[in-house]
């Protein structure tokens, strides 16, 4: 899976025809041992968890992307 984006020790990922389990478009983030899928439109979380504090750093990163 590709990584779009690293900061602050979140890796961002996205497959481009990820779109069989999830049926809207999302991104992959891992954060140490915690993954989640979030909903790019609004950084919904589909599945999966991830700490607050890093959840809010990456729904500011879906905001300016």
């Amino acid at each position: 899976m590709p990584v779009i984006s690293m900061f602050y020790g979140v890796i961002v990922r996205m497959y481009y025809f990820d779109n069989q389990k999830h049926h809207c478009p999302h991104i992959h983030v891992s954060y140490q041992d915690d993954e989640a899928i979030l909903s790019i439109p609004n950084g919904d979380i589909l599945e999966g968890k991830i700490k607050k504090s890093k959840l809010k750093l990456v729904q500011a990163w879906i905001e300016i992307h």
